[in-house]
C-alpha cells in the first residue's frame, strides 16, 4: 500500500497498541513501536482501533497519539484514524480531527450498541460520506457491534464513493467467497480476523488489518506477501509459524494479551485502562510458551530472524 496518490488499502495493517505509563499516553514507547512497525515492513497502521484502546482516550489523546504516529511515520506508509462512534455527529467530528492530523483514511465500525438496524446505518454513513474528505474503511464487527452489515446495504454503501473498502471481522469465508462479483470489484476487502487471513486472500481479499502484526509484524506481512504473490506452500508455512501464537492471543486479541506479549518480546510496559485488566496468569503462560521460538538468549528482545 502506497502513501501518495489514491489510497489503496491491502496488505497488512497494524490494529496498532496504545502505551501507556503511569495513567498516561507513552509517546516514546508509542514512537519506538512506530518506527519498529514500519521497518518491519508492514503497509500501515491503524490506531485508535479497538486494539488500540481508543475508547478509552480523550479526545486529546486521540490526536496526540495520531500526532507521534503520523510524525513517525514520515509519509513512509499512511496512517489510518479510527474514528467510529455510535452517534453520526460525533464520528464526523473524529473524522475532521483525524484530517486536521494529516491522517490518510477513516476506518469506521458499523454503529455499535444502539443496534440502527439496516436504514439507519446506511444513513449513517451517508451522511459521513457527504462530510468527509478522506477515504472511508468500513469495519464489520458484528461480534463487537451487535449489528451486521447485510450484502444489501453493503450494494448501498457501493453507491458512495468515498467508501473505498470493507473490513470484515466476521472470519466467515464462505460469505465473503459468495459475495456477488460486483461487489467483490468495487471494493478493497480486508479482513479483520487474523486466525483467518490466509483463508480470506485465498478467497479473493486485500490484505488484513492485523491486531497479531503488533507482535510480529514481519511474520504476518510475509505471509500476506506470500499469498500475494500466489507462493501458497510458503504461506501455509508462515500460517502454521503464527498458529500458536493467536491462540495464546484469543479470538478477539484483548489488548491485555496483545501488551502483555509485546512486554515479552520488547520489554514495554503492559498498562492497560480500565475496564481492561492484565491478563490471567493461564493466558500470560500461554503467551510466554508461543512465544518461546521468537525469544532468543533467554532475553526479553525479539529474535533476529523476525
Amino acid at each position: 500500500m502506497n502513501s501518495t496518490g489514491r489510497l489503496r488499502p491491502g496488505g497488512t495493517i497494524t490494529a496498532l497498541v496504545t502505551p501507556f505509563r503511569n495513567g498516561e499516553v507513552d509517546g516514546a514507547a508509542l514512537e519506538a513501536l512506530v518506527e519498529w512497525q514500519v521497518l518491519s515492513g508492514v503497509d500501515g497502521l491503524a490506531v485508535c482501533t479497538a486494539a488500540g484502546e481508543g475508547l478509552s482516550l480523550s479526545p486529546q489523546e486521540r490526536r496526540m497519539v495520531l500526532d507521534i504516529c503520523i510524525r513517525a511515520a514520515a509519509d513512509r506508509i499512511p496512517v489510518i484514524a479510527a474514528a467510529g462512534t455510535n452517534c453520526t455527529e460525533s464520528t464526523i467530528s473524529l473524522i475532521r480531527d483525524a484530517e486536521e492530523c494529516g491522517a490518510r483514511a477513516v476506518l469506521l465500525t458499523v454503529p455499535y450498541y444502539s443496534k440502527p438496524g439496516q436504514k439507519g446505518i446506511l444513513h449513517h454513513f451517508k451522511q459521513i460520506a457527504a462530510a468527509s474528505n478522506l477515504p472511508v474503511l468500513v469495519e464489520n464487527a458484528p461480534s463487537r457491534t451487535a449489528s451486521d452489515l447485510t450484502v444489501a446495504t453493503l450494494a448501498r454503501l457501493a453507491e458512495l464513493d468515498a467508501i473505498v473498502a470493507i473490513v470484515d471481522a466476521t472470519g466467515d469465508i464462505a460469505r465473503f467467497a459468495n459475495l456477488p462479483p460486483a461487489l467483490r470489484h468495487r471494493f478493497r476487502f480486508l479482513s479483520g480476523h487474523d486466525g483467518t487471513a490466509l483463508s480470506f486472500h485465498l478467497a479473493g481479499g486485500d490484505g488484513i488489518v492485523s491486531a497479531a502484526a503488533n507482535i510480529l509484524p514481519r511474520l504476518v506481512t510475509s505471509l500476506q506477501q506470500a499469498a500475494y504473490g500466489s507462493y501458497i506452500s510458503a504461506a501455509l508455512a508462515l500460517s502454521d509459524r503464527l498458529h500458536p501464537v493467536l491462540t495464546a492471543l484469543g479470538s478477539e486479541s484483548d489488548p491485555a494479551r496483545l501488551k502483555y506479549a509485546l512486554q515479552v518480546l520488547r520489554g514495554t510496559k503492559a498498562d492497560l485502562r480500565l475496564p481492561l485488566v492484565p491478563a490471567e496468569a493461564e493466558s500470560r503462560a500461554a503467551i510466554v510458551s508461543a512465544l518461546s521460538p521468537f525469544v532468543g538468549g533467554g532475553t526479553q528482545r525479539i529474535a533476529l530472524s523476525l
